[in-house]
């Protein structure tokens, strides 16, 4: 015997089988869609398009003696940046200052041409100042004799270790911030906030002790190599913090395309940043991943002698990010109250 439904329960069964039939809004698919898109195009992009064809540009050189910089500098143009120098002992003062990447000098009566390099400074960059030089030295028609003054660690033959350290320690302050912004309605504004700032001293610790005296990768010393890293995951956490917060679900993808994709593949570790496009050269030193490479590489190779200017851009970024987000709740309430 068939029941039959009242009015009510036919308006409920009719409206039900409405909202399924309903196709969802084509901006619930297409937005996930198209970030995924942007970040694996950008990604792609970045790391590999950097390496495709990188161009020496400026790269500062001390050359000892007047005369040989002033050929130096007519030969090679704007590839490098001549740094004239007394004599040999100055210009190997200036590369173990990091003022420079590399010093040359040759005597005047002598066919003898001597390039001391900083191999820390990086593969690429070494390898294209050895470049660089040895074709003017054929040019010339000198013998050219070339020591690696400033080498890498033992176990960071590659001079990647700065690299994987950077990108390991903004990820895990990128994930950190991820998961503080799922637990919004959960925890108080302050409570993250102390959770961002304890687990970014931690996450620099561990990145610390595991390269330096664990691995032996990194031979800078352990409180300011600590500090350094500390900063950088504090910046990557806050920074995520602050894009989630003031875009919404769209922050985090700009946060992974800004902190892990630009930064991290411009941060002059894999390329040199005198090797860089313009453009990413521009930016290299300013974000947070490439502020922390240069950082590793003073104190790990130079004695920090640059690292007070990568140290203090990590500490804006992370400051500011979090001056930011506690400005959000205020500015919201004032805004609610302008428009009531």
């Amino acid at each position: 015997m068939a029941t039959r439904l009242g009015p009510a329960a036919e308006a409920d069964l009719t409206t039900t089988t409405a909202s399924s039939s309903t196709a969802p809004p084509v901006r619930l698919w297409l937005q996930p869609a198209l970030i995924a898109l942007v970040v694996v195009a950008a990604f792609v992009g970045c790391y590999v398009g950097l390496q495709r064809n990188p161009q020496p540009h400026r790269v500062p050189v001390a050359v000892a003696g007047q005369e040989l910089s002033g050929e130096i500098r007519q030969v090679l143009g704007d590839s490098v940046d001549v740094h004239p120098v007394a004599d040999a002992a100055t210009g190997r003062a200036e590369l173990e200052r990091r003022d420079v990447v590399a010093a040359l000098s040759g005597r005047a009566d002598s066919d003898q041409l001597r390039l001391e390099v900083g191999g820390a400074n990086g593969q690429s960059t070494t390898t294209a100042v050895k470049s660089l030089i040895g074709a003017y030295a054929h040019g010339s028609s000198q013998r050219l004799t070339t020591v690696d003054v400033v080498p890498f660690a033992r176990f960071d033959s590659r001079g990647l270790a700065g690299f994987y350290m950077a990108f390991g320690v903004t990820l895990a302050g990128f994930v950190l911030a991820q998961n503080a912004l799922g637990l919004a309605n959960h925890l108080r504004l302050r409570h993250r906030f102390w959770l961002l700032s304890g687990a970014s001293v931690a996450i620099g610790i561990v990145a610390t002790v595991i390269a330096g005296p664990i691995l032996g990768a990194v031979p800078a010393p352990v409180i300011p190599l600590a500090f350094g890293l500390t900063l950088l995951a504090a910046a990557a956490a806050f920074t995520t913090k602050l894009l989630g917060t003031y875009l919404g679900p769209v922050g985090v993808p700009v946060a992974t395309l800004l902190l892990l994709t630009v930064g991290n593949s411009t941060s002059g570790a894999t390329i040199g940043p005198d090797l860089l496009p313009s453009a990413a050269r521009a930016v290299s030193a300013l974000l947070p991943p490439g502020a922390a490479v240069r950082a590793v590489t003073d104190l790990s190779y130079f004695h920090g002698a640059q690292a007070v200017q990568p140290l203090a851009t990590l500490a804006l970024w992370a400051v500011i990010a979090a001056v930011l987000v506690i400005l959000r709740p205020h500015l919201r309430r004032r805004r609610t109250q302008v428009t009531t």
